[in-house]
């Protein structure tokens, strides 16, 4: 079985590649425009950037996208989220009820690996 944090680093190198490829490759005027939305809609304005990240973790977990959830997990770690500040993430169970608990696993498991606690990661 793969390691969990290989796994963080491989989704990272993934995203980037993929990414430029429908930048590059396969991009059209819609994709350019919804890449350029999606990358100032996350900047800092009446919302600072770390606040824009945590409901867009919100939306992931409720949406059931990992990858999403791990995008955002990673760029709210960068902005300086704190633990306390992630753990909001009740309010996705909240809204999305019990569909949402494998994702808040998830979640859970990842930021363990963002923040170095892979000792509590079960890689059973």
């Amino acid at each position: 079985m793969l390691h969990l944090t290989a796994t963080v680093e491989a989704f990272k190198v993934h995203r980037e590649k993929m990414n430029d490829r429908i930048s590059n490759d396969h991009a059209h005027l819609g994709i350019k425009r919804f890449s350029n939305r999606n990358t100032k809609a996350y900047q800092d304005g009446a919302l600072d950037k770390s606040t824009k990240e945590l409901l867009g973790l919100v939306a992931s977990m409720v949406l059931r996208c990992s990858d999403c959830i791990d995008y955002h997990l990673i760029e709210a770690v960068k902005c300086g989220v704190s633990d306390a500040e992630l753990n909001n993430r009740n309010i996705a169970l909240v809204v999305g009820r019990s569909i949402v608990i494998p994702h808040l696993g998830h979640a859970i498991e990842t930021l363990d690996i963002l923040r170095g606690n892979e000792d509590t990661v079960d890689l059973a």
